[in-house]
């Protein structure tokens, strides 16, 4: 099964956007992710409509975070980007007639339920800034930077 890497990869852009002044063009963000520029905007524009970030058009144009890192939450992102699924987990039947299938898809729902609840506040408590903490403890130990979002 296929992961759903967008969350983690727009933490990687939004703390690199932060680190650098000039704006992040869409073809230079698509460029460290090895993608294309319109998967780039189409995903922002997420992020846009919550508030996380701005874009500018035209010559020297691009995107730039909106709030500070302290204010937006590991939650904040991936709601923005929309309907995704923490559990690639399912039932056969979501309907079934079989007593022992409808207890079996009623337990596990209940599981699922649960963790997600976990997995949610977890993300609500985490800052951006934490990550930049982080970084920050990585470089001092003898780390670096390995993209750059401008030229």
């Amino acid at each position: 099964m296929r992961s759903d890497n967008r969350l983690s990869r727009m933490l990687h852009v939004l703390v690199h956007m932060d680190r650098h002044e000039q704006r992040a063009t869409s073809e230079t963000i698509a460029q460290m992710l090895g993608t294309n520029a319109a998967v780039v905007r189409r995903t922002l524009a997420g992020l846009r409509e919550r508030g996380l970030v701005v874009a500018e058009r035209g010559p020297g144009g691009g995107w730039t975070l909106a709030r500070k890192l302290s204010q937006i939450s590991l939650l904040d992102v991936h709601e923005a980007l929309g309907d995704t699924t923490l559990f690639g987990i399912g039932v056969a039947d979501p309907k079934p007639k079989c007593l022992v299938e409808r207890s079996v898809n009623a337990r596990i729902a209940s599981a699922l339920e649960e963790a997600e609840a976990v997995i949610l506040g977890r993300f609500a408590s985490v800052k951006l800034s934490d990550i930049v903490a982080d970084v920050d403890r990585q470089m001092r130990t003898g780390g670096g930077w390995t993209h750059e979002l401008h030229q």
